[in-house]
């Protein structure tokens, strides 16, 4: 889980931002030397999420901080690396999604006997039998035949059937109980029918659903410069 530390100092803010031809605008603050809030507006249509990126070299790789549901536009990026610059993306992604299904586990723990079990359930696969004869982007390619089955009181086995020859890759989404949202758990690459979740205490009831995505157009990007390291002498 992501821990917030919050450093009441105070430190002068470098940003900048960058064009695209993206509808997705980006803005990054720094509120406290080591603390950053990215913000976003988004009119692309149909856009499902956005997966929220960094990098530390404006041309180095970057790497995926969360994939965020439609209705999340800000991400706070906590605890960085002092006087360091960070650069910030978002890029929106679409696709259909499964029919979804609620499910309610057993009662138990995961505990250690558990845990010792053979988990290859888990690990992301490609069953055979699929069909990958649709596009996304001309609107087919919905995953069907969306099944989960009960591994143990924590863990779930999801398989669907691939309709689609041009995904990006899968998301995995969870609606815990009392919520009303949808968020991405797990992301998979293309061609992926299988995968496993050892779920939250939070998931005991829970409603899950695959989505076939695709990636939408980079948003433009926006930097800031950690302060200094305050345990430094």
């Amino acid at each position: 889980m992501t821990k917030y530390r919050f450093l009441l100092l105070t430190v002068l803010l470098s940003a900048c931002t960058a064009k695209t031809d993206s509808t997705a605008e980006l803005t990054a603050v720094l509120d406290t030397p080591l603390n950053a809030t990215i913000s976003w507006h988004d009119t692309t249509p149909n856009t499902a999420g956005h997966a929220v990126e960094f990098a530390t070299d404006p041309n180095g790789e970057y790497t995926t901080l969360q994939f965020a549901p439609v209705e999340q536009t800000a991400y706070q990026h906590p605890d960085l690396i002092p006087a360091t610059t960070f650069y910030y993306r978002v890029r929106p992604y679409s696709g259909p999604t499964a029919e979804a299904r609620e499910i309610t586990l057993p009662p138990g723990e995961l505990d250690d006997a558990t845990q010792a079990t053979d988990h290859g359930w888990m690990v992301p696969t490609t069953v055979p039998g699929s069909t990958t004869t649709e596009s996304l982007r001309a609107g087919g390619g919905t995953p069907t035949d969306f099944h989960a089955t009960i591994m143990h009181a924590n863990g779930i086995r999801f398989t669907w059937t691939d309709h689609a020859n041009d995904e990006d890759g899968y998301l995995l989404e969870v609606k815990a109980v009392n919520t009303t949202t949808f968020t991405p758990v797990a992301v998979m690459d293309p061609n992926i029918n299988s995968t496993g979740l050892i779920t939250l205490p939070t998931e005991k009831t829970a409603t899950y659903r695959v989505r076939a995505f695709y990636w939408g157009k980079t948003s433009n990007t926006a930097h800031v410069k950690s302060g200094p390291d305050p345990d430094a002498g």
